[in-house]
């Protein structure tokens, strides 16, 4: 199938280089020229395991390309994707304009024959309609523009081309650092349309998908497809994130409760995480959540309660309790050494989670601040932003080049992101280097007994 994906950011870039990789005829439209010419040399803009081979795989088989021509991409596609960002408003709502300015651009570059509108960026609930509007008025003014003073359109397809699009809502469930992965294996695909024919034609779209095709595991039953109206879909997207954010928030409360009466929270989330009700994913305590995704999905949740008059009391204490749980890395330095300022902190890890060059809303950033503000200096190692230009736009922190680097002369260390490599650090030699072998572990990610045969004082979240 011809496939136009607009916007290519980790959502877009990572679905059109998979729809190509399973066989659809995709171009990728942004309007960064730069940006552009790094993916058509097969360079991805964006760390994300996987998707460097997926895309030069595509490109070598003809099956994608890369451009900042918005006419051709509509022009080319069947299906057009909406992929562009939606980031927070200070008021905790989505910032539409760009997703406004690509439906105007689609209507104004429509071209005759059917087309699928699909809204992959997360939107507003009631979205699905707006766009359709927004389309709408895009072809409005293009006929307009082709209508000579006191004359007809030149164009007799354009009163046409409003019934020959229909607009679905198609949001997505990938998690930074396993989104290749997850677009090949997803626990289930989401759309929401009113159109049968627009929803036949993605699900022709996704078949290989849904077939398992390109699944790690091929022997297993085809993927749930759940066919919605368009606000349902939309707030499944919503509902899904903010769930989530809420359980790590739970299991955060349950382990600064844990710290107070002496108990492990790891063990106690094993315990729960067996009840088949509740499960044992997102019952990880540490420092909190962070990233482009959970703290923009939850504030957007509560801020379209507040529109309809309903005060989402559950959400903003999750919310609430994640911004405290930020501090208690802060909280937990303070116990050990007392006095902060004139010592200096190493952290472990700057992404708001492994395997990803991440930095939006991450813990690490609100920890780089308040540190600064106590007096004490910052170092951090991180495996992916030690190695690329992105540091030099941290300030107050020395970013150093490897993690023997970072505990020399550190009065304590914190681990804040859980990259894999963190287990296999030569945490002896680490200690030696240090003037206080301190690490406070803020994702109970390291081996406490290891640590302190290591030669570290270790304390966790919750332990």
């Amino acid at each position: 199938m011809r496939v136009c994906v607009i916007g290519t950011g980790y959502v877009g870039l990572v679905t059109g280089a998979c729809l190509a990789h399973i066989g659809h005829d995709v171009v990728c439209i942004d309007n960064n020229e730069e940006k552009v010419k790094l993916m058509k040399s097969g360079q991805s803009p964006i760390f994300e395991p996987g998707l460097s081979e997926i895309m030069q795989s595509a490109i070598q088989s003809g099956n994608i390309q890369f451009s900042s021509d918005l006419a051709a991409g509509v022009a080319h596609g069947e299906i057009l994707f909406i992929a562009v960002g939606t980031p927070p408003l200070p008021t905790g709502e989505s910032d539409t304009r760009y997703v406004e300015a690509v439906a105007r651009g689609i209507g104004s570059n429509l071209n005759g024959g059917y087309k699928v509108i699909v809204n992959k960026s997360t939107v507003p609930i009631g979205s699905g309609d707006w766009v359709r509007m927004i389309v709408l008025d895009g072809i409005a003014e293009r006929q307009k523009s082709l209508v000579p003073a006191g004359g007809v359109p030149s164009d007799d397809k354009l009163p046409e081309l409003a019934a020959h699009f229909d607009v679905v809502s198609n949001p997505e469930f990938l998690r930074e650092g396993s989104a290749v992965y997850d677009t090949f294996n997803p626990d289930r695909i989401v759309l929401g349309g009113n159109s049968s024919k627009a929803v036949a034609m993605m699900q022709e779209l996704y078949a290989p998908i849904v077939e398992r095709k390109f699944a790690a595991d091929q022997s297993l039953p085809p993927v749930p497809v759940l066919v919605t109206d368009l606000s349902s879909a939309e707030m499944i997207k919503y509902a899904a994130n903010a769930f989530l954010a809420t359980k790590i928030s739970f299991i955060n409360e349950v382990a600064n409760i844990c710290d107070r009466v002496g108990a492990d929270v790891t063990q106690v989330a094993k315990g729960i995480g067996l009840d088949s009700r509740i499960g044992n994913k997102f019952l990880q305590a540490g420092i909190g959540w962070g990233g482009s995704c959970f703290p923009k999905d939850v504030s957007a949740l509560i801020h379209t309660a507040d529109d309809y008059g309903y005060e989402a009391q559950l959400l903003k204490s999750a919310v609430s309790v994640n911004e405290r749980q930020r501090l208690i890395a802060l909280e937990k330095l303070q116990q050990v050494l007392k006095i902060l300022k004139g010592k200096t902190v190493g952290l472990l890890g700057l992404t708001f989670k492994p395997d990803t060059d991440d930095l939006r809303d991450a813990p690490a950033l609100n920890l780089i601040e308040q540190l600064n503000r106590l007096g004490a200096k910052v170092k951090a190692y991180d495996p992916i932003i030690s190695q690329t230009g992105m540091r030099h736009g941290l300030s107050g922190v020395l970013v150093e080049t490897d993690a023997e680097r970072l505990a020399d002369g550190c009065d304590a260390l914190v681990l804040v992101t859980e990259w894999q490599q963190f287990s296999q650090l030569d945490y002896a030699k680490m200690a030696q280097l240090m003037n206080n072998p301190v690490v406070i572990d803020g994702r109970n990610f390291l081996d406490p007994e290891t640590m302190v045969r290591a030669g570290f004082q270790y304390v966790g979240i919750g332990r």
